[in-house]
Protein backbone atom coordinates (compact mmCIF):
# COMPACT_ATOMS: atom_id res chain seq x y z
CA UNK A 1 0.00 0.00 0.00
CA UNK A 2 2.88 2.13 0.67
CA UNK A 3 3.88 2.32 -3.23
CA UNK A 4 0.08 3.49 -4.27
CA UNK A 5 0.33 6.34 -1.01
CA UNK A 6 3.58 7.27 -2.54
CA UNK A 7 1.15 7.45 -6.44
CA UNK A 8 -0.47 10.05 -4.93
CA UNK A 9 1.78 12.01 -3.05
CA UNK A 10 3.66 12.77 -6.44
CA UNK A 11 -0.26 14.26 -8.46
CA UNK A 12 -0.68 16.33 -5.40
CA UNK A 13 -3.77 16.89 -3.57
CA UNK A 14 -6.91 17.67 -5.81
CA UNK A 15 -7.91 20.95 -7.21
CA UNK A 16 -10.70 19.77 -9.82
CA UNK A 17 -12.98 22.37 -11.43
CA UNK A 18 -15.19 19.48 -12.98
CA UNK A 19 -16.09 16.76 -10.51
CA UNK A 20 -18.32 13.39 -11.62
CA UNK A 21 -20.24 11.99 -8.11
CA UNK A 22 -21.76 8.65 -8.16
CA UNK A 23 -22.23 5.56 -5.86
CA UNK A 24 -20.50 2.37 -6.00
CA UNK A 25 -21.89 -1.01 -4.40
CA UNK A 26 -18.41 -2.38 -2.39
CA UNK A 27 -20.18 -5.57 -0.65
CA UNK A 28 -23.21 -7.52 -1.13
CA UNK A 29 -26.80 -6.20 1.18
CA UNK A 30 -26.21 -2.53 -0.22
CA UNK A 31 -23.16 -1.53 0.93
CA UNK A 32 -22.23 1.81 -0.73
CA UNK A 33 -19.41 4.23 -1.44
CA UNK A 34 -19.13 7.01 -2.79
CA UNK A 35 -16.75 8.16 -5.52
CA UNK A 36 -15.88 11.31 -6.69
CA UNK A 37 -13.69 12.24 -10.23
CA UNK A 38 -12.00 15.06 -11.26
CA UNK A 39 -13.51 14.70 -14.98
CA UNK A 40 -11.11 17.10 -16.64
CA UNK A 41 -7.96 15.50 -15.38
CA UNK A 42 -10.05 12.05 -16.11
CA UNK A 43 -8.63 10.49 -12.31
CA UNK A 44 -10.80 9.36 -9.16
CA UNK A 45 -9.76 11.59 -5.99
CA UNK A 46 -12.14 10.39 -3.35
CA UNK A 47 -13.87 7.10 -2.43
CA UNK A 48 -15.37 7.38 1.06
CA UNK A 49 -18.25 7.62 3.25
CA UNK A 50 -20.56 5.05 4.59
CA UNK A 51 -23.31 5.10 2.39
CA UNK A 52 -24.89 7.15 -0.51
CA UNK A 53 -26.46 10.21 1.60
CA UNK A 54 -25.63 13.81 1.99
CA UNK A 55 -24.06 13.44 5.19
CA UNK A 56 -21.37 10.90 3.22
CA UNK A 57 -20.64 13.64 0.45
CA UNK A 58 -20.24 16.44 2.85
CA UNK A 59 -17.14 14.09 4.00
CA UNK A 60 -15.60 14.76 0.58
CA UNK A 61 -16.18 18.98 0.81
CA UNK A 62 -15.22 19.05 3.90
CA UNK A 63 -11.79 17.17 3.41
CA UNK A 64 -11.25 19.27 0.36
CA UNK A 65 -11.84 22.55 2.18
CA UNK A 66 -13.96 25.51 1.70
CA UNK A 67 -12.01 27.32 -0.96
CA UNK A 68 -11.44 24.50 -3.04
CA UNK A 69 -14.95 23.50 -3.22
CA UNK A 70 -15.65 27.12 -4.47
CA UNK A 71 -13.82 26.42 -7.57
CA UNK A 72 -15.96 23.93 -8.62
CA UNK A 73 -17.78 24.87 -11.23
CA UNK A 74 -19.42 21.99 -12.81
CA UNK A 75 -20.88 18.81 -11.02
CA UNK A 76 -21.95 16.19 -12.86
CA UNK A 77 -24.63 13.15 -10.71
CA UNK A 78 -27.33 11.55 -10.49
CA UNK A 79 -30.75 12.96 -9.88
CA UNK A 80 -30.93 11.82 -6.36
CA UNK A 81 -31.49 14.57 -3.36
CA UNK A 82 -28.30 13.82 -1.26
CA UNK A 83 -25.99 14.38 -3.75
CA UNK A 84 -27.66 17.71 -4.77
CA UNK A 85 -27.91 19.21 -1.48
CA UNK A 86 -24.35 18.47 -0.11
CA UNK A 87 -23.19 20.07 -3.73
CA UNK A 88 -25.61 22.66 -3.29
CA UNK A 89 -24.56 23.40 0.77
CA UNK A 90 -20.75 23.06 -0.41
CA UNK A 91 -20.08 24.70 -3.54
CA UNK A 92 -23.42 26.26 -4.70
CA UNK A 93 -21.65 28.12 -7.11
CA UNK A 94 -21.20 25.09 -9.10
CA UNK A 95 -23.51 23.47 -12.06
CA UNK A 96 -25.47 20.48 -11.61
CA UNK A 97 -25.75 18.55 -14.26
CA UNK A 98 -27.46 15.43 -14.70
CA UNK A 99 -25.68 12.78 -17.20
CA UNK A 100 -27.41 10.46 -19.23
CA UNK A 101 -26.17 7.42 -17.88
CA UNK A 102 -28.48 8.10 -14.59
CA UNK A 103 -31.58 9.53 -16.86
CA UNK A 104 -31.38 6.59 -18.59
CA UNK A 105 -30.65 4.21 -15.10
CA UNK A 106 -34.02 5.41 -14.15
CA UNK A 107 -36.01 4.68 -17.06
CA UNK A 108 -34.62 1.17 -17.02
CA UNK A 109 -35.71 0.95 -13.44
CA UNK A 110 -38.60 1.86 -14.22
CA UNK A 111 -39.45 -0.48 -17.57
CA UNK A 112 -38.38 -3.44 -15.03
CA UNK A 113 -41.07 -2.42 -12.69
CA UNK A 114 -43.30 -2.64 -15.57
CA UNK A 115 -41.39 -6.75 -16.26
CA UNK A 116 -42.17 -7.34 -12.74
CA UNK A 117 -45.52 -5.96 -12.67
CA UNK A 118 -46.59 -7.74 -15.77
CA UNK A 119 -45.19 -11.48 -14.23
CA UNK A 120 -47.45 -11.08 -11.37
CA UNK A 121 -50.75 -10.48 -13.81
CA UNK A 122 -50.20 -12.89 -15.94
CA UNK A 123 -50.87 -16.67 -16.11
CA UNK A 124 -48.45 -19.29 -15.49
CA UNK A 125 -48.42 -20.44 -18.98
CA UNK A 126 -47.87 -16.53 -20.05
CA UNK A 127 -45.44 -15.84 -17.85
CA UNK A 128 -42.59 -18.03 -19.89
CA UNK A 129 -42.34 -15.17 -22.61
CA UNK A 130 -41.24 -13.42 -19.84
CA UNK A 131 -39.18 -15.28 -17.02
CA UNK A 132 -35.72 -15.15 -17.25
CA UNK A 133 -35.56 -12.58 -19.92
CA UNK A 134 -34.54 -9.51 -17.43
CA UNK A 135 -31.30 -9.04 -18.96
CA UNK A 136 -32.71 -8.93 -22.34
CA UNK A 137 -35.62 -6.63 -22.10
CA UNK A 138 -33.07 -4.14 -20.34
CA UNK A 139 -30.35 -4.41 -22.48
CA UNK A 140 -29.80 -1.94 -25.55
CA UNK A 141 -30.56 -4.06 -28.63
CA UNK A 142 -27.27 -3.57 -30.29
CA UNK A 143 -25.83 -4.74 -27.10
CA UNK A 144 -27.45 -8.44 -27.88
CA UNK A 145 -26.39 -11.61 -29.38
CA UNK A 146 -28.40 -12.89 -32.19
CA UNK A 147 -30.09 -15.23 -29.78
CA UNK A 148 -31.02 -12.15 -27.69
CA UNK A 149 -32.28 -10.25 -30.13
CA UNK A 150 -34.74 -13.32 -31.04
CA UNK A 151 -35.93 -13.81 -27.72
CA UNK A 152 -36.21 -9.98 -27.19
CA UNK A 153 -38.77 -9.88 -30.68
CA UNK A 154 -40.51 -12.88 -29.41
CA UNK A 155 -40.89 -11.33 -25.86
CA UNK A 156 -42.00 -7.93 -27.26
CA UNK A 157 -44.41 -9.67 -29.71
CA UNK A 158 -46.02 -11.73 -26.85
CA UNK A 159 -46.92 -8.52 -24.48
CA UNK A 160 -47.99 -5.47 -25.76
CA UNK A 161 -47.77 -3.33 -22.31
CA UNK A 162 -43.80 -4.67 -22.10
CA UNK A 163 -43.22 -3.14 -25.72
CA UNK A 164 -44.79 0.00 -24.97
CA UNK A 165 -42.22 -0.19 -22.59
CA UNK A 166 -38.93 -0.88 -23.91
CA UNK A 167 -40.18 1.55 -27.28
CA UNK A 168 -40.59 4.48 -25.03
CA UNK A 169 -37.21 3.55 -23.37
CA UNK A 170 -35.23 2.96 -25.92
CA UNK A 171 -37.04 6.48 -27.82
CA UNK A 172 -35.86 8.64 -25.28
CA UNK A 173 -32.11 8.06 -25.42
CA UNK A 174 -32.92 10.34 -28.71
CA UNK A 175 -33.12 13.31 -25.94
CA UNK A 176 -29.53 13.22 -25.15
CA UNK A 177 -28.51 13.87 -28.81
CA UNK A 178 -29.84 16.99 -29.15
CA UNK A 179 -28.04 20.17 -29.04
CA UNK A 180 -29.85 23.16 -28.49
CA UNK A 181 -32.34 22.60 -25.78
CA UNK A 182 -35.71 24.21 -27.15
CA UNK A 183 -35.33 21.34 -29.28
CA UNK A 184 -34.88 18.87 -26.16
CA UNK A 185 -37.95 20.23 -24.48
CA UNK A 186 -39.99 20.20 -27.29
CA UNK A 187 -39.40 16.28 -27.76
CA UNK A 188 -39.35 15.57 -23.91
CA UNK A 189 -42.78 17.48 -23.89
CA UNK A 190 -44.31 15.04 -26.84
CA UNK A 191 -42.72 11.81 -25.33
CA UNK A 192 -44.55 12.41 -21.83
CA UNK A 193 -47.56 13.11 -23.43
CA UNK A 194 -47.51 9.63 -24.98
CA UNK A 195 -47.91 8.23 -21.88
CA UNK A 196 -51.05 9.80 -21.17
CA UNK A 197 -52.83 6.61 -22.50
CA UNK A 198 -50.69 3.66 -21.35
CA UNK A 199 -51.18 3.23 -18.07
CA UNK A 200 -47.23 2.90 -17.10
CA UNK A 201 -47.15 4.89 -13.50
CA UNK A 202 -43.31 3.53 -13.16
CA UNK A 203 -42.91 5.87 -16.20
CA UNK A 204 -45.39 8.57 -15.15
CA UNK A 205 -42.87 8.85 -11.81
CA UNK A 206 -39.79 8.89 -14.20
CA UNK A 207 -41.42 11.61 -16.36
CA UNK A 208 -42.03 13.59 -13.15
CA UNK A 209 -38.67 13.54 -11.78
CA UNK A 210 -37.06 14.44 -15.48
CA UNK A 211 -39.19 17.22 -15.06
CA UNK A 212 -38.21 18.62 -11.46
CA UNK A 213 -34.76 17.93 -12.34
CA UNK A 214 -34.90 19.58 -16.20
CA UNK A 215 -32.95 21.82 -15.30
CA UNK A 216 -29.38 19.44 -14.67
CA UNK A 217 -30.67 17.80 -17.98
CA UNK A 218 -30.75 21.04 -19.81
CA UNK A 219 -26.96 21.70 -18.58
CA UNK A 220 -26.14 18.59 -20.25
CA UNK A 221 -27.49 19.39 -23.55
CA UNK A 222 -25.53 22.26 -23.36
CA UNK A 223 -22.31 20.97 -22.69
CA UNK A 224 -19.88 20.98 -25.64
CA UNK A 225 -17.76 18.43 -24.50
CA UNK A 226 -19.95 15.38 -23.42
CA UNK A 227 -17.45 12.66 -24.27
CA UNK A 228 -15.44 13.66 -20.21
CA UNK A 229 -19.31 11.95 -18.89
CA UNK A 230 -18.63 8.33 -20.54
CA UNK A 231 -15.49 8.45 -17.22
CA UNK A 232 -17.82 8.10 -14.79
CA UNK A 233 -19.77 4.93 -16.10
CA UNK A 234 -15.88 3.23 -17.33
CA UNK A 235 -14.62 4.01 -13.86
CA UNK A 236 -17.47 1.92 -12.23
CA UNK A 237 -16.70 -0.62 -14.54
CA UNK A 238 -13.05 -0.43 -13.32
CA UNK A 239 -13.96 -0.48 -9.89
CA UNK A 240 -16.23 -3.56 -10.28
CA UNK A 241 -13.14 -5.30 -11.72
CA UNK A 242 -10.85 -4.28 -9.05
CA UNK A 243 -13.32 -5.78 -6.35
CA UNK A 244 -13.24 -9.17 -8.20
CA UNK A 245 -9.51 -9.45 -7.72
CA UNK A 246 -9.61 -8.29 -4.93
CA UNK A 247 -12.29 -10.42 -3.29
CA UNK A 248 -12.28 -11.37 0.54
CA UNK A 249 -9.72 -8.59 1.59
CA UNK A 250 -12.54 -6.47 3.93
CA UNK A 251 -9.83 -3.57 3.99
CA UNK A 252 -11.30 -0.62 3.07
CA UNK A 253 -8.33 1.45 2.91
CA UNK A 254 -6.64 -1.22 0.24
CA UNK A 255 -9.72 -0.82 -1.75
CA UNK A 256 -9.82 3.19 -1.55
CA UNK A 257 -5.82 3.59 -2.59
CA UNK A 258 -6.49 1.11 -5.29
CA UNK A 259 -9.44 2.73 -7.02
CA UNK A 260 -7.87 6.26 -6.69
CA UNK A 261 -4.68 5.16 -7.60
CA UNK A 262 -6.51 2.98 -10.79
CA UNK A 263 -5.89 5.63 -13.56
CA UNK A 264 -2.46 7.01 -12.34
CA UNK A 265 0.73 5.69 -14.39
CA UNK A 266 3.89 3.77 -12.79
CA UNK A 267 6.02 5.62 -10.64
Amino acid sequence: MQYMREQLRRVGAPRPKVVGIDEVSVRKRHTYRIVVSDLERKRPIWLGGQDRSEASLDLFFEQLGLKKSRGIRLAVMDMGKPFHNSTQKYASQAAILFDKFHVIRHLNEALDKVRKSEYARLSVKDRRFIKGQKYTLLSRRENLSTEGRKALKILLKANKRLNTAYVLKESFSQLCEYKQEGWARNFFEHWQASLKWQRLRAYEESAERIESHWDGIAAFIQLEDKVSLAFVEGLNNKIRVIQRRAYGLPDDEYLRLKVLTCILPPI
